[in-house]
C-alpha cells in the first residue's frame, strides 16, 4: 500500500485540507469497518455457542500481542487502557507516595503529562519542572532536578515544538539517580519508529488516535514487567487480576493488572487493524515522506517565525503568528485545518505522509499574509 492509495481510503480527507494528525487522526474504511464488524459479531451473534466474554478476552489477547509486536516489547508488558491520559493516570495512582516525594517533568509536556502531578502536589508530592529552550532538554539541568526524584515524565516527541527528545538519554539518567523513567510517546506511533526495548523506559504511555489513524479510546501501556510488579493499581477488576474470584486477590502479572472490566474493544480492534495498515505501507516509509514535506513547510516559513526546527524533526511544524486563534478560523474558512497552541502561543501543523505537495504549497500560500 502506498501512502496515496491510504488516502484514497480515508474519507475524511477527500476535501479539505487536513494537517492536524498531532491531534486527531482520521481513520480509513477499513479501521473504521474493523470495529464496526467486532461490535456486530458481537452483540448480534451472541448466543450460548458465542460465548461475549470469550470473545472479547480473545480480541484483547490477539490486540496486546499485536501492539507489543509493533512497539518491541512482550504481550505480558502491554496493557489496553483508554488513552495516553489513562496511563498515565494509571501508574500514578499505582504508586505509594509520601509527602515529600518527588517527580520530575519538563515544561514541554502536554496537560497528560502534567495534571496527574498537579493532583498529587495537593498530597505532599513536590513537582520539579525543568524549563526547557527551542523544544530542547538540556541533559545537565535534567540530571539536577531528577536527583531524589521517585519518577521523571518527559515525551519522546514534544507536541509544543516537534522536537526529538534523546529518550535513552533521558531514561539512562533517570535510572542512574534511583528514578522511574515514565515516556509519553503519544506522537511517536504512525509516524517514526518506535521500540521501548530499545528506549530502557519503565513505563510508555500512547495511542493510537493520532499518526495511528485508529479510533478514540485505543490506548495502550507498557510497563516493564519488573517494574509492574511493584506497582499496586487503585482500581482492580476482574480483567486486572490473575483470579477474580479469590479473596484475597493477586494483581495479573505484568501491565495487564491496568486493565479493569468490560471495556469494549471495538477501539482496541481497530487499533490492531491500523497498525496493520500503518506496517503495509511501512513506517520507514511514511517517517522519510513526512520528513520531506514537513522539511517543505519549514522552508518556506521565515526562520523568525519557525519555533519548530529548521529540519524538522517529525511531522510537527510550529510556527509563529500575531493572533493564532484568528489565523486558525482564518485557513479553516479556506479548507485548511491546523490548530493553535497554548505555549508557545502559535498555529501547528501536523503533516503526515497522506498529505501532498500541492497541500503544503497552498497551506504556505495561505500563510503568506501573516508576515507580507
Amino acid at each position: 500500500m502506498t501512502p496515496t492509495e491510504l488516502r484514497a481510503d480515508t474519507p475524511a480527507l477527500d476535501e479539505d485540507i487536513y494537517l492536524n494528525f498531532g491531534a486527531h487522526g482520521p481513520s480509513p474504511r477499513y479501521v473504521v469497518e474493523a470495529a464496526d464488524e467486532f461490535v456486530r459479531s458481537h452483540e448480534y451473534e451472541a448466543s450460548t455457542r458465542n460465548d461475549p466474554y470469550e470473545g472479547a478476552f480473545d480480541a484483547y489477547d490477539r490486540v496486546r500481542e499485536r501492539v507489543a509486536t509493533f512497539v518491541g516489547a512482550e504481550a505480558d508488558e502491554l496493557g489496553l487502557v483508554e488513552s495516553t491520559t489513562a496511563g498515565i493516570n494509571a501508574v500514578a495512582n499505582a504508586i505509594d507516595w509520601s509527602p515529600g516525594d518527588t517527580v520530575v517533568r519538563t515544561d514541554l509536556e502536554h496537560p497528560a503529562g502534567m495534571l496527574p502531578w498537579q493532583r498529587l502536589e495537593r498530597e505532599g508530592v513536590e513537582v520539579r519542572v525543568v524549563e526547557t529552550e527551542g523544544g530542547r532538554v538540556d541533559l545537565d539541568d535534567f540530571a539536577l532536578a531528577v536527583d531524589d526524584a521517585e519518577l521523571a515524565c518527559f515525551s519522546a516527541v514534544t507536541w509544543t515544538h516537534g522536537t526529538r527528545l534523546p529518550v535513552t538519554e533521558l531514561v539512562d539518567i533517570a535510572h542512574e539517580a534511583g528514578a522511574l523513567a515514565l515516556v509519553d510517546a503519544v506522537q511517536v506511533p504512525g509516524q517514526l519508529p518506535m521500540n521501548v526495548s530499545e528506549w530502557g523506559a519503565d513505563v510508555v504511555a500512547a495511542a493510537g488516535h493520532k499518526w495511528l489513524l485508529g479510533l478514540w479510546g485505543g490506548g495502550f501501556l507498557y510497563v516493564d514487567r519488573e517494574v509492574a510488579e511493584s506497582l499496586q493499581p487503585s482500581t482492580v477488576g476482574y480483567r486486572s487480576v490473575e483470579t477474580p474470584m479469590a479473596d484475597p486477590y493477586e494483581f495479573a502479572a505484568g501491565a495487564r493488572r491496568f486493565e479493569v472490566g468490560s471495556s469494549n474493544p471495538a477501539p482496541h480492534v481497530a487499533l490492531a487493524e491500523a497498525i496493520d495498515v500503518i506496517d503495509e505501507v511501512g513506517v520507514d516509509r511514511i517517517a522519510d515522506r513526512i520528513q520531506k514535506l514537513a522539511g517543505r513547510l519549514a522552508d518556506g516559513i521565515p526562520d523568525e517565525r519557525l519555533y519548530s526546527p529548521g529540519n524538522p524533526e517529525s511531522g510537527l511544524v510550529t510556527i509563529d503568528v500575531d493572533d493564532p486563534e484568528a489565523t486558525v478560523d482564518r485557513l479553516a474558512s479556506e479548507g485548511i485545518v491546523v490548530r493553535a497552541l497554548p505555549t508557545p502561543e502559535a498555529v501547528r501543523a501536523s503533516v503526515h505522509a497522506v498529505n501532498t505537495r500541492a497541500e503544503i504549497d497552498q497551506l504556505l500560500d495561505a500563510l503568506d499574509s501573516e508576515w507580507t
